[in-house]
């Protein structure tokens, strides 16, 4: 029987998120005076009566940690028919519901729960992108009962990593310790809100380290037996001195629960993205130009190796900084930047977190042959459009919008290559009473062209309480102007 990793479903999918499915969109950011600590975490071990544990004292961890680890409610709006609470669209008694999904359907709302934990005293949240994607509202509980609305500094969908921001000082955190000192069989523990039951805590052990499992571009993941679940997602992996190692991602499941298999993000990978999070809002990474695979054994013999070891360069990207250091196919980096590369997966962590500009030296063989080059690293192209997502126009009209690029007109094979796509409506909102759409294109407001949110926005700010905003919107082949009050 084959199984597929995949993001969907508590009862239907083999690899769940955690928080039952990924979203779409950006939450504002409007009105918010970015200042981004020193420091961001501490790396101190907790005091446990006066001495530094140095045993997996779990029961006084959790006295001690469990304060800085929250709940993470969102809410999201999506169309289709909404089921009972409780139920899984894959459920067979779902089926009935189901015979509606053809009928026009309004937006409504959806909410659902993650976890999260404090890095900073003053109201810093670290927690997974997927549980925040998408949403239009995040609340975060703490474990004293209060609630807050939560502002997202940055996300990362690539790392799946989501820094938010609570107006609170003063606050317990949890220290970050070091991942790339975990060894396999070591004790730790995951604190969450498993399945909405808060405050949970499991214990295990770590069981395998650098896994690479088809999440994403860096995958690098710890595999854990500790008992996680849906609603463990954001939450951190503690080790036997108190420290967050790992932030708790994903399990491997055909019941979507625990089976024993769960993975976390390491700390260490985590920290150059939360830090640029927090300073910049979106995470620039070092690119190479260059697409890699493993050296197999029988590969290694036909490149005359050795060894299984380093990355096979199997193309090179045109006018890249790879091209003009003189990269080829068939090339096998195996040190960068003095670094040994022992494993393909590892080089592009090293790539990204290495700093823009930077001339770095290149040990390949090629033709068995061993040889040195020079590159200078350049820019990832994705990272410059990382602040460029959905984003929610003033909220009296209750759109959330895309700017139309190339690459999305594109792929949603959309006419229009300029104006705003509507990514979502909220529900009984002036938009949706208007007839807005999601998957609309607005391309005019009040006669004036719109290419991104801050036009639409503009637009809007300028426009006469009360009266009507004519809008032309591009609907698959169809134009039509759409007059809404708000």
């Amino acid at each position: 029987m084959s199984t597929k990793l995949g993001r969907r479903g508590w009862f239907a999918a083999s690899l769940a998120v955690l928080t039952g499915m990924a979203l779409v969109g950006l939450i504002p950011q409007l009105g918010f005076s970015r200042t981004a600590p020193a420091k961001l975490w501490t790396d101190e071990p907790p005091k446990v009566s006066g001495q530094t544990v140095t045993a997996p004292d779990w029961v006084s961890f959790a006295k001690v940690l469990k304060p800085a680890v929250v709940n993470v409610s969102t809410k999201r709006v999506e169309s289709g028919p909404s089921l009972p609470q409780g139920m899984d669209r894959d459920d067979p008694f779902s089926q009935f519901f189901k015979q509606f999904e053809q009928r026009p359907q309004r937006p409504h709302p959806v909410r659902s729960l993650g976890s999260g934990f404090i890095i900073h005293p003053d109201g810093y949240v670290v927690s997974n992108n997927h549980v925040v994607d998408g949403a239009t509202e995040i609340r975060v509980r703490l474990s004293d009962g209060r609630e807050f609305a939560a502002q997202v500094l940055g996300r990362d969908a690539k790392t799946d990593l989501a820094l938010l921001k609570i107006e609170a000082t003063g606050l317990p955190t949890i220290p970050v310790g070091d991942s790339e000192a975990l060894q396999v069989g070591e004790p730790v523990m995951a604190i969450g809100n498993p399945f909405g039951l808060e405050q949970t805590v499991t214990t295990g052990i770590v069981s395998g380290t650098g896994r690479v499992i088809g999440g994403g571009p860096y995958d690098d993941y710890i595999q854990t037996d500790t008992s996680i679940n849906p609603g463990n997602s954001g939450g951190p992996l503690i080790n036997a001195r108190g420290q967050a190692v790992g932030i708790n991602t994903l399990i491997f499941s055909q019941s979507g629960g625990s089976i024993g298999i769960g993975f976390a993000i390491p700390v260490n990978l985590a920290k150059p993205v939360l830090a640029q999070l927090a300073s910049e809002g979106h995470v620039v990474r070092g690119w190479l130009g260059v697409s890699i695979q493993p050296v197999t054994p029988e590969l290694a013999k036909s490149l005359k190796l050795s060894e299984t070891q380093g990355a096979l360069v199997s193309s090179v990207t045109e006018d890249s900084p790879a091209a003009k250091a003189g990269l080829k196919p068939g090339d096998v980096i195996v040190e960068f930047n003095g670094q040994r590369v022992a494993r393909s997966d590892r080089l592009p962590n090293v790539v990204a977190t290495t700093p823009i500009g930077r001339e770095v030296s290149l040990s390949i063989m090629r033709d068995g042959k061993s040889m040195q080059l020079t590159a200078k690293v350049a820019q990832q192209a994705e990272s410059k459009e990382a602040a460029t997502g959905p984003e929610k126009v003033p909220a009296k009209l209750g759109l959330t919008v895309e700017p139309v690029t190339p690459k999305l007109a594109e792929e949603m094979k959309l006419r229009d290559k300029q104006g705003v796509i509507v990514r979502s409506v909220e529900s009984d909102s002036p938009a949706a009473e208007a007839g807005i759409r999601e998957g609309d294109v607005i391309v005019e407001v009040n006669r004036h062209a719109v290419h991104n949110a801050a036009d639409l926005k503009n637009q809007l700010d300028g426009h006469a309480k009360g009266t009507p905003v004519l809008m032309l919107v591009h609907r698959g082949d169809a134009s039509l102007f759409v007059a809404v009050t708000a």
